[in-house]
């Protein structure tokens, strides 16, 4: 069994608490070996990069000579999360690209006692691994309970097949990836034309009109093709999509209901796992509708007295808001 070293990523520990509910509980049965690299630091998503670009890298690939120390043999780091993804692969390929970027970053890292040769390394998203080392013929051996009847919408956002440095994905623009392990669980997946559209990434906080508008169009896609699931394979599209998705209604006087999973929840219902053990249930808007349909019970939501939406002063960044909040959020 091959081993990967494991980027999980600051969100996997939070507002994706559900990506990594799912990811350990299909690990085993599709042989999916993960180590966690040790002492992992946050990639700086995208805010550094645009401020100054040595100290941005020297995060970044902080967490690339951790786990070159780390590999025992190992070539390959996997991130779940596609910004993630982007920011180690991004790191990678400009310290082999720039070397003046390269001895810069490492005269950074040194103060730390690290180093990390650029290209030592392959940097690959979870999806990637999973289509192609694990395979779909393993995915479908374990299908114990098939998707048939739920209709699904594929979206993979913007960032994991662009810029793709080595050319792993089928397409920049529609990529079938997650089309063909959707339909090997047995879903029937819509054709989504906006599967690689931006979800507004961070624009929710610096220009909520913007960010609105792009969520809109995504879930109007999907709920034009009548999808009863968006499924996603990132952190802020997921969170985007479902966390703001209340706001976007009200901006836009719409009421979308449309329930967004992670790919490995829908892989662990079909392999049979118990809903709470996929996260299931921890999504704002819920998708006990949408997966009764197939005889899966998603468990009771928090009540929203006993979850409640905390915002910030009046001046402050705003913070998504469910229907019936008040502005206060109580």
């Amino acid at each position: 069994m091959d081993k990967y070293l494991l980027y999980p990523g600051c969100s996997m520990e939070s507002s994706a608490k559900a990506y990594q509910l799912s990811l350990m509980e299909i690990a085993e049965p599709i042989g999916l070996n993960l180590e966690e690299i040790e002492d992992w630091n946050c990639c700086g998503a995208t805010e550094y990069v645009g401020i100054s670009l040595t100290p941005a890298y020297a995060l970044i690939s902080r967490n690339l000579a951790l786990a070159s120390k780390q590999a025992n043999g190992t070539k390959t780091v996997v991130a779940p999360c596609s910004a993630c993804y982007l920011n180690l692969a991004k790191a990678d390929y400009f310290m082999r690209e720039r070397p003046s970027l390269g001895l810069n970053v490492n005269d950074a890292l040194s103060a730390g006692g690290l180093h990390y040769e650029p290209g030592s390394l392959t940097i690959r998203h979870l999806l990637d691994v999973i289509i192609n080392d694990i395979g779909l013929e393993t995915i479908e051996k374990n299908v114990v309970k098939p998707l048939k009847g739920l209709r699904i919408a594929p979206y993979l956002g913007c960032m994991v097949p662009r810029p793709d440095y080595d050319h792993r994905w089928s397409s920049y623009e529609y990529p079938d990836e997650l089309d063909r392990l959707l339909k090997a669980l047995g879903a029937e997946v819509i054709d989504f034309p906006l599967k690689t559209h931006c979800c507004g990434g961070h624009m929710t906080q610096i220009g909520p009109s913007t960010a609105f508008e792009l969520i809109r169009r995504l879930l109007q896609g999907a709920d034009q093709y009548h999808a009863d699931i968006l499924v996603t394979v990132c952190p802020m599209c997921q969170m985007n999509l479902d966390a703001y998705q209340g706001e976007t209604n009200r901006y836009f006087h719409t009421n979308y209901q449309i329930p967004i999973l992670f790919f490995t929840q829908l892989i662990g219902v079909a392999f049979g796992k118990t809903p709470a053990s996929l996260g299931l249930g921890l999504e704002l808007v819920s998708s006990k509708k949408a997966l009764s349909k197939i005889g899966v019970e998603v468990p009771e939501p928090e009540p929203k007295g006993e979850r409640p939406i905390k915002r910030g002063k009046k001046d402050g960044l705003p913070m998504p808001q469910m229907p019936g909040n008040k502005e206060d959020g109580s």
